[in-house]
């Protein structure tokens, strides 16, 4: 404590004696709030910041009318008695407005005192820097909270501190500033303290954003839970009774403390309930909270909860174990519901003392507990940030919202096969859990195990799965797994994969474009692909060539644009009489490498049927369409018949080239059997590994311990589907394994 002829104000003339009690009663509260982790050092390292902060402030009011220093004093006492800060922060706290109003540099800082408080201090001036004016600026206002959150928390602990301050303080300023400065604090900074753990600051945050921007509401609120505050604390002290004359009698030492839930929580279950004040069953939480040694702290917990538990029944569906499994930013506690006297339903949390810190001063109470609990979890989330932020370069606003999101997100927890814990938020798939573990078991996911059960990529994971996720190396991702993934990682890794894969395949529409133009007789050029890009109203040649090879784009409509044919109807009765007839209006094959159609026409165009998907070895025909060419059909097709029968003038014949061997043809099989553990796995080993046959999508369906499967295959022939088809047939659990003609059958 500072004895009185130690407090050396230099501008004395600037303060009355009043303004002098009031700092110098400020700062000795500072001090005896500092004692657990000062030294003598680092006390005097306060004394001097305080005098250069003091020094600086000069004859600065706050709206209030008292000296500026007082608010300076408040932030610090804010960041150590309800965050739990050390000596670094309280003198970046104190030098911060004296920097703001360069009174001081950061190299003096840095010099007077150390590094690392320059750049708390740093951090801290370039968060006021950014711009609040517009709402078209909370994407780049939120981006550079982030950026300085993974630079060193303290910096956002320090500017919560200054914040809630402020928010105190809001009475005395204009009525616009109280509605801008509450809505960002409800948008940015209340869900930052949510996520660091701080609850207490984040409730008084949203409780002083709502006085302001739902004010009637808010008054209304506050007015009944002081008219009912008799019946409340009459109906704790009957429901608490019978627990502490248990726990007594057991020898448990304990605190027990009854208080209403936050003003703006009310609300929300009011709104999201759609009911009044009164019809709200859990106005308050009791607490009950044991001074436990570490080593029995879960124990302990355990032990009171069966208390509560022998007197009232509880809600199973609302017991929420955060002992077990912490939440990722450090909070442990025991929550459950059960039915109290009048049948009222009441929240009753349990906790130690140790966990009692760490809620009401989030990450920064682990540091006085050093060897009990570590802050590996806000170092993850910390990572993650640093993550998405990197992988996009700059946020957009996409992300931005997506990160806004998470902040509240609650939590899954799932397991890995060799039990390791990983954490994801709510909703999370099995895809999300994939690109987790690392990007290319996401990019391969076909599917999981979970709990031993054959899972889709979609499935949403629930708290305590056991995931093994299941991976093909002919695995790709897909434009709709965007749609069904939550977390950042996983969309941020989608896209980029799929640009990649698109420029893949428009080199291999490139190649094409360039082939059919060679059998033309027509130059590739700069100004036939502008051409093209004009009619097709395309931006890039990368989108043209990928539309080639994606068949959006014929390669027929690009011969018929370039060459602009007089004729552009075929005449059906010139089809089976007139072999010239055809090759004019079928010049240009698109897969002539490998089809012979009516014997030795060549250079045709052709589709294979979706019907059937005949492949390399099946029994074929060709059939003349009017309005899309000619069509090649399996000749066991469920349309061949009619066809035959109905337009029997418009069949040809087709035959397989021997080089049809290097080409690669989709086809679909059926898989059905017994549902036992591992057997996706199996069927894919078989699939992707023994036959090398490369996968396009495959679907699980089980149902009362029996399952049905279709894949969609690339194979290179009928006569390797065969093989493959009776290799899976020999593995125990197959009960059936068929060719589809149709991917809709």
């Amino acid at each position: 404590m500072l004895p009185k002829n130690n407090f050396d104000i230099k501008t004395e003339g600037k303060f009355t004696d009043r303004d002098r009690k009031k700092i110098i009663n400020k700062y000795r509260e500072l001090l005896q709030l500092s004692e657990d982790f000062t030294k003598k050092k680092e006390l005097v390292l306060i004394r001097k910041a305080f005098d250069i902060a003091l020094s600086a402030s000069e004859e600065k009011r706050s709206p209030s009318g008292d000296p500026a220093i007082l608010d300076t004093l408040e932030n610090t006492i804010i960041v150590v008695d309800q965050i739990g800060l050390g000596a670094r922060s309280v003198v970046a706290t104190l030098l911060y407005h004296a920097v703001i109003d360069k009174k001081i540099t950061l190299d003096v800082v840095s010099r007077e005192f150390d590094k690392t408080i320059m750049l708390i201090v740093d951090g801290l001036v370039k968060i006021s820097d950014i711009n609040t004016k517009t709402s078209a600026s909370q994407v780049e206002n939120f981006r550079q909270m982030l950026l300085t959150l993974a630079e060193d928390v303290r910096v956002i602990l320090i500017k919560l501190a200054i914040l809630l301050n402020d928010m105190r303080g809001l009475n005395n300023l204009p009525e616009d500033h109280q509605i801008k400065t509450s809505l960002e604090t409800f948008s940015l900074y209340a869900p930052l303290a949510h996520r660091l753990g701080l609850y207490n600051i984040k409730s008084e945050l949203e409780n002083l954003s709502m006085k302001y921007t739902e004010s009637e509401k808010y008054k209304e609120i506050i007015k009944k839970l002081k008219n009912t505050t008799a019946k409340r604390e009459r109906f704790i002290k009957k429901f608490i009774a019978p627990i502490e004359k248990e726990l007594n009698e057991q020898g448990i030492v304990y605190e027990i403390k009854g208080r209403p839930k936050s003003v703006f929580s009310i609300w929300q279950k009011m709104k999201k309930q759609d009911v009044e004040f009164e019809e709200v069953y859990d106005i308050f939480a009791i607490r009950i909270i044991l001074n436990s040694k570490p080593s029995k702290e879960k124990a302990d917990c355990w032990r009171v909860y069966s208390v509560v538990t022998d007197f009232y029944q509880p809600n199973p569906k609302r017991l929420r174990d955060w002992i077990s499994i912490p939440k990722t930013n450090g909070y442990e506690s025991l929550h459950t519901t059960v039915v109290g006297p009048e049948s009222k339903w009441v929240e009753v949390q349990i906790r130690t003392q140790r966990m009692d810190e760490v809620a009401e001063k989030g990450y920064a109470a682990h540091w006085r507990y050093k060897g009990v609990k570590t802050e590996k979890g806000i170092d993850q989330w910390m990572q993650k940030v640093r993550e998405v932020i990197e992988t996009n370069g700059v946020a957009n606003g996409e992300t931005i919202d997506d990160l806004k999101l998470n902040l509240y997100n609650k939590e899954v927890f799932v397991f890995t096969p060799n039990g390791d814990l990983k954490k994801l938020p709510a909703g999370s798939t099995v895809l999300d859990f994939a690109y987790d573990i690392h990007s290319d078991v996401g990019n391969q996911c076909v599917g999981a195990m979970i709990n031993h059960k054959n899972a889709t990529i979609k499935q949403i994971l629930q708290n305590g799965d056991q995931v093994s996720i299941v991976t093909s190396k002919t695995q790709k991702p897909k434009t709709d797994w965007l749609n069904f993934v939550l977390t950042s990682k996983a969309k941020t890794k989608i896209k980029s994969t799929l640009r990649e894969e698109k420029f893949k395949e428009a080199e291999m529409g490139k190649e094409l474009l360039k082939r059919r133009l060679k059998n033309w007789k027509i130059k590739f050029e700069d100004q036939l692909i502008d051409g093209l890009l004009k009619h097709y109203k395309l931006k890039t040649p990368v989108d043209l060539y990928y539309a080639i090879v994606r068949e959006k784009i014929e390669v027929a409509e690009i011969k018929e644009f370039l060459t602009e044919p007089k004729n552009e109807e075929v005449a059906t009765k010139e089809i089976s009489g007139k072999k010239d007839s055809i090759d004019s209006e079928r010049e240009a094959s698109f897969q002539s490498d490998f089809l012979i159609i009516d014997d030795k026409i060549e250079n045709v165009d052709y589709k294979l049927a979706k019907c059937c998907n005949p492949i390399l070895g099946d029994s074929i025909f060709a059939f003349v369409t009017v309005s899309e060419g000619i069509k090649i059909h399996r000749t066991s097709c469920p349309n061949a018949r009619q066809l035959v029968d109905r337009y029997n003038y418009r069949i040809l014949k087709a035959q397989w080239k021997k080089s049809a061997s290097k080409q690669s043809f989709q086809t679909t099989i059926k898989v059905s059997g017994v549902d036992e553990t591992g057997m996706l796995s199996k069927i894919t080993d078989i699939i992707s590994k023994d036959l090398k046959v490369r996968m396009r999508s495959i679907s699980i369906d089980s149902n009362e311990g029996m399952f049905d499967g279709k894949l969609k295959l690339f194979v290179d022939s009928a006569k390797h589907l065969e093989m493959l088809i009776a290799k899976l047939k020999t593995e125990k659990g197959i009960l059936k394994v068929i060719r589809i003609d149709s991917d809709d059958n």
